[in-house]
C-alpha cells in the first residue's frame, strides 16, 4: 500500500511535557483519514508537527516517501494544503482577494484557478462581501479553499466542522467527500465529532496520551462494531444446531455464552431452542459505534 504520510517513533516535548510519544501512524493515498483522541491527545501537535510548523523532538515522518530530514521535505509540503486550528483567513477580504494573497504568498505565476476553486468550495457569489461577514461555515470553506490554493493533493484539516450549525456541517462533509472521491485528494481530519466523522473517514487512527494505540480501516470497525446479541443458554451446543440451521453467524463465548451477528428474532430464537429442549436464560443487544469503541479502546473518558 502507498502512504501520503508515516510517522516512527515521532516524539514531541515541551519542557516536561511529551505531547507526542514514540508515535507511528500510516495514511495511505486516496484515503479520509479521521484521527480520534481526547482534548490534549496531541492530535494538533502532530498536525503542526507535519506541517513544519514545529520540529520533532526525536523520530521521524515521511511525506510521499521523503523523511522531515531530508532537505526534499520542503518540496513535499508543497503537495499538502492546511488548516490548523482556526481557518488563516483576512476577514477585510473578500473570498477572491484572499486567494489571491495566498497565490502571491506562494508565488503562484496567475490567479487562473481561483474561480474553479471558489465555486467548489460554493463561494463564487460572494462577491464584495468581506469575510467578516460570512458565516462560521463559509469562513471554514474560505479556509479550505486557501488550503487549495497551491494545488495540493494532500489537505489536513483540524477540526474543520468544531462549531458549525447542522447546514454547515454538511456543507464541508460534502465539500471534503467531493475534495476526496472527485479530485483524488487524501485528507487528514481531526474531529471530535465522531458521528460525524464515521459519515466521512475510509481510515481511522486513534490517539491516547501522545501515542496512536490503533489503526484500523473503515471496513475493518464496521465488521467489529456490526450489531450483535449476546445470549446466555443452557446449552451451547443445543444453541450452535439452532443458529446452523438459521444460517446466522455467530461466536461462542462460553459453555454458556454467545454472540449472535445480525438481525435475530428472538421470538423465533426462543421456540427453535425449546424444539432442542434449551432455554434461554439472558440476551442482550449491543450495537457497537464508533464513540463506543473509541471509549472501550482507550478507556472511557471524554473524547475530543
Amino acid at each position: 500500500m502507498e502512504y501520503v504520510l508515516t510517522t516512527s517513533a515521532l516524539s514531541k516535548k515541551y519542557r516536561n511535557f511529551e505531547a507526542l510519544k514514540d508515535m507511528t501512524m500510516h495514511i495511505p493515498k486516496g484515503s479520509i483519514y479521521g484521527f480520534v483522541g481526547r482534548n490534549g491527545a496531541g492530535k494538533t501537535t502532530l498536525i503542526r508537527v507535519i506541517c513544519g510548523l514545529q520540529e520533532p523532538t526525536s523520530g521521524e515522518y515521511t511525506l510521499y516517501g521523503i523523511s522531515n530530514k531530508d532537505r526534499r521535505i520542503a518540496k513535499s509540503r508543497h503537495r499538502m494544503g492546511a488548516v490548523v486550528e482556526t481557518p488563516s483567513i483576512y476577514l477585510d477580504m473578500t473570498a477572491e482577494d484572499n486567494l489571491k494573497q495566498q497565490a502571491l504568498v506562494l508565488g503562484l505565476p496567475s490567479y487562473e484557478r481561483i474561480p474553479e476553486i471558489l465555486k467548489l468550495v460554493g463561494l463564487e457569489n460572494t462577491g464584495k462581501k468581506k469575510a467578516r461577514h460570512f458565516s462560521l461555515g463559509m469562513k471554514q470553506r474560505l479556509g479550505i479553499a486557501v488550503a487549495l490554493i497551491g494545488n495540493p493533493d494532500f489537505i489536513v484539516l483540524d477540526e474543520p466542522i468544531n462549531g458549525l450549525d447542522p447546514q454547515g456541517i454538511v456543507e464541508v462533509r460534502e465539500l471534503i467527500l467531493k475534495l476526496n472521491h472527485e479530485h483524488g485528494i487524501t485528507v487528514l481530519i481531526s474531529s471530535h465529532i465522531l458521528g460525524e466523522l464515521s459519515k466521512l473517514a475510509t481510515h481511522y487512527g486513534f490517539i491516547e496520551k501522545g501515542h496512536v494505540v490503533k489503526e484500523i480501516s473503515a471496513a475493518e470497525l464496521e465488521a467489529v462494531c456490526r450489531r450483535c446479541i449476546k445470549v446466555e443458554v443452557s446449552d451451547t451446543k443445543a444453541l450452535i444446531r439452532v443458529l446452523d440451521r438459521m444460517k446466522k453467524d455467530y461466536e461462542v463465548i462460553s459453555d454458556t455464552q454467545a454472540n449472535i451477528y445480525g438481525v435475530v428474532v428472538l421470538s423465533e430464537l426462543v421456540l427453535a431452542l425449546a424444539e432442542e429442549k434449551c432455554d434461554l436464560l439472558a440476551s442482550h443487544e449491543q450495537d457497537e459505534n464508533l464513540e463506543t469503541y473509541f471509549i472501550n479502546l482507550v478507556g472511557g473518558g471524554e473524547n475530543g
